[in-house]
């Protein structure tokens, strides 16, 4: 049974870093492409951040560019998402995601079929 545990979430103020875990079992991170997404309260589920396979193609949310970094520990089995400047706009409950595809890494949710639990992150002061 594939499942996915993300952790790292928290309270932080604006400017602080966090840095979310998302750990695999009954599945290999390595061989899909792999996603970081948002969701806040009434709103729906974003795009965050994604990578291939093979760690060629990365993606970021334009909202997000230049501040959060996906990576992966694939000794690990472990998909990683550094968030540093955090927004109050941040705010929300994030969850990780294996593609169906392994090359490209998709902007769209539908394109992902295993998802984690999720994770919350609150920015506020």
């Amino acid at each position: 049974q594939v499942q996915f545990i993300e952790s790292g979430g928290g309270l932080v103020r604006p400017g602080a870093s966090l840095r979310l875990s998302c750990a695999a079992s009954g599945h290999t991170l390595s061989t899909y492409a792999m996603g970081w997404f948002r969701q806040a309260p009434g709103k729906e589920r974003d795009f965050v951040a994604g990578i291939s396979r093979t760690e060629v193609s990365v993606k970021y949310a334009d909202s997000v560019k230049g501040r959060f970094t996906i990576s992966r520990d694939n000794a690990k089995n472990t998909l990683l998402l550094q968030m540093n400047s955090l927004k109050p706009e941040d705010t929300a409950v994030y969850f990780c995601a294996s593609s169906r595809f392994s090359g490209y890494v998709s902007l769209d949710a539908n394109d992902y079929d295993t998802w984690g639990q999720g994770t919350q992150v609150t920015v506020s002061s």
